[in-house]
């Protein structure tokens, strides 16, 4: 394993202060270049806390500066003894390697864990049972808590593309609802369960703060950007050659079509997780748009 280090990031002014007797703490972060992985390395930094990122590649982990950034992979255990040294909390994925294949490693991974003194464990839940997750459920000397988030605000970057191109998106089921939550929030969340007494043993259930159709996410990222943005609504059948087009196994295909076309209740029930948790209202969908507007123009990669 190798490690890279970069300079001390100063936090945003009043965020690391929780009260008489704060005290920096370091956090393994795993995925942390991941789409959520990311977010919480943020918050974590932006509370004060000092953050180890652990990424297959560190040459390629472009985090930002403050971050100690060490090369391992989950699926080889063995080699995570140093990236553990020091660490007080660890955030989890439930798959690793190049192919997104499920973690067999769980009971290992959280055996090295106590040994370094970890205290607490966040996982972030894959969407199905996972045997790293349930290792996890399982530990009785870890204060450890379940990430639960719904659909990702951050998904809807998939129709860039035909927003800066045509001026439109293209989807199937567009009259569903989605309780979607910004992937920041999501971050927020694990940097309190990471840092903080009184999340050990939860399952935490993460929305946005309202409910919206394709059609509302359209209508959002149009005032973001400027520029108006038709929605063209698809069956079930073109959506699903579109999704072969694209190549997605049938399982994908099959998973997406259910998810879209029957949405579970879940998913489409607002709850205030990030506000109990952090203490500030979730952002909005608009928050969001606003923030990537420029990808949706066109003007800034994806």
């Amino acid at each position: 394993m190798t490690q890279t280090h970069a300079q001390t990031h100063t936090p945003t002014q009043g965020r690391n202060e929780t009260g008489d007797g704060f005290q920096a703490q370091r956090v393994l972060v795993t995925g942390a270049t991941g789409t959520v992985g990311r977010q919480v390395v943020a918050a974590l930094l932006d509370r004060g806390h000092q953050v180890r990122a652990l990424t297959r590649d560190a040459s390629r982990a472009g985090l930002p500066v403050g971050v100690e950034v060490v090369q391992g992979d989950l699926t080889e255990p063995e080699g995570l003894a140093q990236a553990l040294e020091g660490v007080t909390g660890l955030h989890l994925i439930t798959f690793a390697g190049p192919y997104f294949a499920p973690l067999e490693t769980g009971p290992r991974i959280l055996e090295l864990a106590r040994a370094a003194g970890v205290r607490r464990v966040t996982v972030l839940h894959g969407g199905g049972p996972s045997l790293l997750e349930a290792s996890v459920r399982a530990e009785e000397s870890l204060a450890w808590t379940v990430l639960m988030p719904v659909e990702f605000m951050a998904n809807a970057l998939e129709w860039a593309a035909g927003i800066s191109a045509r001026g439109e998106v293209c989807e199937p089921f567009v009259s569903r609802l989605s309780a979607m939550v910004h992937e920041g929030d999501i971050g927020a969340v694990a940097a309190v369960a990471l840092t903080e007494e009184g999340h050990g043993g939860r399952e935490y259930v993460i929305t946005g703060p309202e409910l919206l159709t394709v059609g509302g996410k359209v209508a959002a990222i149009a005032a973001a950007r400027g520029r108006e943005v038709s929605l063209v609504e698809l069956t079930g059948e073109e959506a699903v050659a579109r999704w072969r087009a694209e190549g997605h196994p049938e399982d994908v295909i099959g998973f997406l079509l259910e998810a879209y076309g029957n949405t579970p209740e879940v998913g489409r029930t607002v709850v205030d997780t990030v506000e109990k948790v952090t203490g500030r209202p979730a952002r909005t969908f608009s928050e969001w748009a606003a923030e990537h507007a420029a990808v949706f123009a066109g003007s800034a990669p994806v």
